[in-house]
């Protein structure tokens, strides 16, 4: 007699879109803590990253510069402890914190605050873009239009890519943003692998880690996870 199978209780799977965004930063920077909104984090990079920078003074300079470091433009702060290599271009405004390291190279486009300890690599680009305190794009990274959370880390060769081919909205899965540029939000301690592309439209939930080579579709990921990449190697002999 035959007997139907009995269907296994296979667990469901973490889904990569959720209705909510996971927990992102422990703490924010004074100057954003009132301007926050939870559910729209980038935000942040509008009216209230303007405000920040519209109240910076023309000028003020804590350090000794190189004088092969450019300078350009009006609004840039630079606090104590901070070290400019040579070759590194910054335009206003720009608030750079205490502490922070910008390698040689590098290209600060403007609309930027970077926090206390942050290091800005090589040939790095950033652009209308977040730093929280101890934030790390230290090797030939792009970041645009993005809010790093404390302690991030990005692998060399991150990007972080900021506008649609088309020119549309940009959109965090289901959720509307309103804005033409916008790539990632990444929660405090995120991590990712070298050379992965990050899409416009992503949010990432505090302390996941991302594999390298990894492309980041626009959506919502949850935090303290493990994003793969699986891929099949085939090793074969030359033929003489």
């Amino acid at each position: 007699m035959a007997v139907d199978p009995v269907p296994l209780a296979i667990p469901p799977r973490v889904p990569l879109v959720v209705s909510q965004l996971p927990p992102l930063f422990a703490q924010l920077p004074e100057p954003f803590a009132a301007a926050y909104e939870s559910e729209a984090p980038w935000g942040l990079l509008g009216d209230a990253l303007e405000a920040v920078l519209a109240a910076l003074p023309s000028s003020r300079i804590d350090i000794r510069l190189s004088p092969d470091v450019h300078l350009s433009g009006d609004g840039i702060v630079i606090g104590a402890g901070t070290r400019i290599h040579p070759g590194a271009v910054i335009q206003g405004p720009a608030w750079i914190g205490r502490d922070v390291e910008i390698r040689p190279g590098a290209y600060l486009r403007g609309g930027i605050w970077i926090g206390d300890g942050c290091v800005v690599g090589a040939s790095t680009e950033i652009k209308r873009a977040i730093l929280f305190p101890g934030a790390r794009a230290p090797h030939l990274n792009y970041v645009g239009d993005s809010i790093l959370g404390a302690e991030v880390n990005l692998g060399a060769g991150t990007i972080l890519s900021n506008f649609r081919h088309d020119g549309g909205e940009v959109r965090v899965g289901p959720l509307a943003t309103g804005r033409r540029k916008l790539s990632a939000v990444l929660g405090d301690g995120v991590l990712t692998g070298c050379n992965c592309v990050v899409h416009p439209g992503v949010v990432v939930g505090c302390g996941t880690q991302i594999y390298p080579g990894v492309q980041l579709r626009s959506g919502i990921y949850p935090e303290k996870s493990i994003v793969k990449l699986r891929q099949e190697l085939e090793v074969e002999p030359l033929t003489p």
